[in-house]
């Protein structure tokens, strides 16, 4: 009874169908007539395409195969787009119409609860339309879905997003199961490419005017420029013509599309077109096919004699295909599952709509959906194979809205990434280069990529730092359109402090700012900061002159008093040690007492400039000699090289090398107008306010040096070293840098707070700064002048220390032991031939009278010696 029902429902339905295509009843002999519910939003645009897309599925599907034993009977009602309307819909439809599977509903929130109903009665749930990643088929055995899934578009939407370098994005999404779903997978492809989602707006369906309005001026006023938009039509529609009102569909701004609202594009309207100029796109790609070319000119043929209730598309619609195809689909299953005198199992005979337990059990249900998963055939949409419980990914084509029409630009797959064209040889590298694409054309008709990097600069946008960002910039790994936006007021001068600069970073003024920005622990609390591309600590500069007065003495300066007296002491001995191993055998160190004393000084201090004409002739004295002139060498060379070196400083002695004496004085010391160094000085140095002058540039540094503290000027210069080494660059023969330097962190780009950009930047900073060859080029750029000055970087230490004792020790004890194991074994030896000599002339001399005795002998010449040879030895001769 229930199939001739069915059959007597079916054949008027089909009967008005063909006629209405102007075709002639085909005559058929339907053995069996299988009741499919269509329940589907018949007020908005994918419901009136769909209806229309499945009627003209029915006709030509059963014209090409009449030879099946099965028809489909189409029950179409209107769910409009609630929820429960749809599953009360439903379960009427299952209940009253036995249908045997459910073509939709529409929306994924109103097949979240279909199918629900369709497991517990064991009927397909076939949704060419629920798009939604948290309806999962393997979860929901009854439960088909004839459309691709929402997920599957993510990886191209990143790839876009990386293509054109855009790191920072907002997405705006509708609050249903539809626009939930994907945000999870957004975000975490998003966060793969280093793109940080900076907002999430999320708009309800039910929003009016009013209230998207006020949305996008929220957007807008935070200079947010990239927008992901993933909602319906019906949504959509709306969005766009109250952005362009807003002035958000103007240069500078970006937008993209998810596949939801890309495949609806024509039903929209010319206004709404109008209002999406520049956008781009996504959307699955339909393959050309002559089964495609044929049914779109039988579309626009009939179109004007299907009396819709509104306004149709004129051009082939995506979901419409997708419709399509599930009616061939499910036509072609129910034949191979063999559905015949198939029926439900009544649980009880209840007439309530709303009772679950009414519902039977579809006893054919698991087969028909094993016959729905296996089939495949080439449809109007492309290759129909489902892989999971739902339709294989295709390739997806790159549109920009241009006119009334969408411009192709290019196309992705996940084999090759972009390319201009789908003729895949299985060689091509995965790229996901823009330069794959063709051109888009971006909303404010223009072909300049939105969005630049808004970068804050001090007033003159040049110098070292912008060079060093170039340089930065050529090596990232992605092209970073960009745009320098000077800080100054209308005067052209700083509009505040570099800490004023850096904050507006904060209130999205600036996405960076690059300069000669110093990273200070205070400005890390609301900015980030790249690793530093130089060194970088505060310094002192001062003035130098000449100081006749200390010039006077300043050869006595190289060695310390004790090692004078030490060395004039060594000097003594040594001469002494000399005379007495030379006095007996040589006639040179011989003669009255006052030349003999004389000799002793004479021969000693000679020998620093080895001037001595007195030959020796013992060999302890040549021992000793020898000893003694490398220890007066190793000191003249010192001495010489000390002196020297302190000449040289001495040139360039600064007037200061002391912060307290410049303290303690009240003296005035300048610094960088708008630099943290104004706080160091106040803070860590603890100048008073008073004492303090701001100067800008290298000119007026120089001016208030030149002037000193008493005539309006400062006594010194506080600043960056870099900024030093440019003015004495400038000023190096009357300037130098002295006393401590207290470290900073060096100069870096300061970004937004969790930028993605930050990591990027600093990897490529340290490309830059070690490689010698780039970093070097900049360097000798600006530093270059230096070179003819002595090294600034050097600070002049407070004093210069002389030499030492310590720095002799060593020598001043080997000439010491020399000159006393030389004089030991002389005296010895004397002693021990003169001793018995002098006892044996008088026993009962004292032993003072001995010791004279023995001087007398010293005194007298050694006529043993090879010098005194030629004499007669007549006696003891007294000189």
């Amino acid at each position: 009874m229930a199939n001739q029902k069915n059959l007597l429902t079916f054949l008027p339905s089909l009967l008005l169908s063909f006629s209405l295509w102007g075709h002639e009843p085909l005559l058929m002999a339907a053995k069996e007539v299988i009741p499919v519910a269509v329940v589907l939003d018949l007020k908005s645009p994918v419901g009136r395409v769909a209806e229309t897309y499945m009627s003209m599925a029915l006709y030509d599907f059963y014209a090409v195969n009449y030879d099946y034993h099965t028809r489909l009977a189409l029950f179409t009602k209107d769910s409009g787009d609630g929820v429960l309307t749809a599953a009360s819909t439903a379960m009427d439809l299952m209940k009253h119409e036995e249908v045997q599977a459910i073509i939709g509903p529409q929306s994924s929130a109103q097949a979240r609860f279909v199918i629900e109903l369709g497991r517990k009665a064991q009927v397909p749930i076939i949704s060419f339309s629920a798009t939604s990643p948290s309806l999962s088929p393997s979860q929901n055995p009854f439960f088909i879905r004839t459309t691709q899934e929402d997920s599957a578009q993510v990886r191209a939407i990143s790839d876009i997003v990386k293509a054109f370098g855009w790191w920072e994005i907002v997405i705006i999404y509708e609050d249903t199961d539809y626009g939930n779903g994907l945000i999870p997978y957004l975000m975490e492809a998003l966060q793969q490419i280093d793109t940080r989602v900076t907002y999430r707006s999320v708009i309800p369906p039910s929003s009016n005017n009013t209230e998207i309005s006020e949305e996008l001026e929220k957007l807008r006023a935070n200079h947010t420029r990239i927008f992901l938009v993933h909602m319906a039509a019906s949504l959509g529609s709306k969005l766009f013509v109250l952005a362009k009102n807003a002035g958000m569909m103007s240069e500078g701004y970006a937008w993209i599309l998810t596949e939801g609202l890309s495949s609806l594009l024509d039903p929209m309207g010319s206004k709404v077109m109008d209002s999406m100029q520049g956008v781009l796109g996504i959307r699955p790609y339909i393959p050309p096919s002559k089964q495609l070319k044929d049914f779109e000119i039988k579309w626009r043929r009939n179109l004007t004699s299907i009396k819709t209730k509104s306004k149709s598309t004129t051009s082939l619609n995506l979901f419409g295909l997708w419709a399509y195809d599930t009616v061939w689909a499910l036509a072609i299953a129910v034949e191979k599952a063999g559905m015949v005198h198939s029926s439900f199992l009544k649980q009880n005979n209840s007439s309530s709509k709303v009772d679950l337990a009414t519902l039977g059990i579809f006893e054919m249900g698991t087969r028909l959906c094993n016959a729905i998963l296996t089939t495949a055939f080439q449809g109007l949409s492309g290759n129909f194979h489902l892989v999971n419980g739902q339709l294989e990914p295709s390739a997806v084509e790159i549109f920009n809205v241009i006119g009334k029409t969408e411009r192709i630009i290019g196309y992705w797959t996940r084999q090759r990434g972009f390319s201009q064209n789908l003729n895949y040889t299985g060689k091509e590298a995965y790229s996901t280069s823009k330069d794959k694409l063709k051109q888009p054309i971006w909303p404010g008709d223009t072909t300049e990529q939105p969005t630049k990097l808004r970068i804050g600069v001090p007033p003159s946008i040049s110098g070292f730092a912008i060079d060093v960002f170039h340089a930065v910039q050529d090596a990232l790994p992605f092209p970073l359109p960009h745009e320098f936006i000077p800080y100054m007021n209308k005067h052209r001068q700083s509009n505040g402090s570099y800490d004023e600069l850096l904050y507006q970073i904060t209130i999205q003024k600036y996405d960076a700012v690059v300069g000669d920005t110093t990273i200070v622990a205070n400005r890390s609390l609301y900015v980030d900061f790249t690793l530093p591309y130089t060194e970088s600590g505060v310094s002192m500069v001062v003035l130098v002159k000449d100081d006749v007065r200390k010039n006077l003495w300043i050869f006595l300066k190289p060695l310390s008093l004790t090692l004078w007296l030490t060395t004039g002491v060594a000097f003594i001995f040594t001469g002494l040690v000399i005379w007495v191993l030379e006095h007996r055998v040589n006639r040179d160190f011989r003669g009255p007492p006052k030349q003999q004393l004389g000799l002793i000084f004479w021969f000693s201090f000679s020998t620093l400039a080895f001037a001595h004409k007195e030959n020796v002739v013992n060999n302890w004295s040549r021992f000793v000699l020898i000893i003694w002139i490398f220890v007066v060498l190793i000191l003249t060379q010192s001495y010489t090289a000390s002196l020297t070196s302190i000449l040289t400083v001495q040139r360039l002695q600064p007037t200061f090398i002391d912060i307290k004496e410049i303290k303690n004085n009240g003296y005035f010391v300048g610094y960088q107008k708008d630099s943290f160094v104004k706080g160091l000085l106040i803070k860590q140095l603890d100048f008073p306010e008073s004492k303090l002058k701001p100067y800008v540039t290298p000119e007026e540094y120089h001016e208030a040096l030149s002037k000193g503290t008493y005539n309006g000027g400062v006594a010194a210069i506080f600043d960056e070293i870099p900024y030093i080494k440019l003015f004495l660059a400038k000023f190096c023969s009357r300037y130098t840098m002295v006393g401590p330097t207290y470290k900073t962190d060096g100069f870096g780009f300061a970004f937004r707070q969790g930028s993605p950009l930050v990591p990027y930047f600093s990897r490529a900073i340290l490309n830059v700064t070690q490689d010698k060859e780039k970093i070097g080029a900049i360097e000798h750029k600006y530093f270059s002048s230096q070179t003819t000055c002595e090294d600034q970087s050097t600070t002049i230490p407070s004093h210069s220390p002389s030499l030492g004792v310590d720095s002799f020790g060593g020598l001043f004890i080997l000439a010491g032991t020399a000159s006393l194991a030389s004089l030991m074994v002389y005296l010895f030896k004397f002693i021990y031939s003169h001793w018995p000599v002098s006892s044996d002339n008088n026993p009962t001399n004292s032993c003072w009278s001995k010791l004279v005795n023995m001087a007398k002998h010293f005194d007298q010449k050694d006529f043993s010696s090879h010098t005194f040879k030629e004499e007669s030895h007549k006696g003891s001769e007294f000189h």
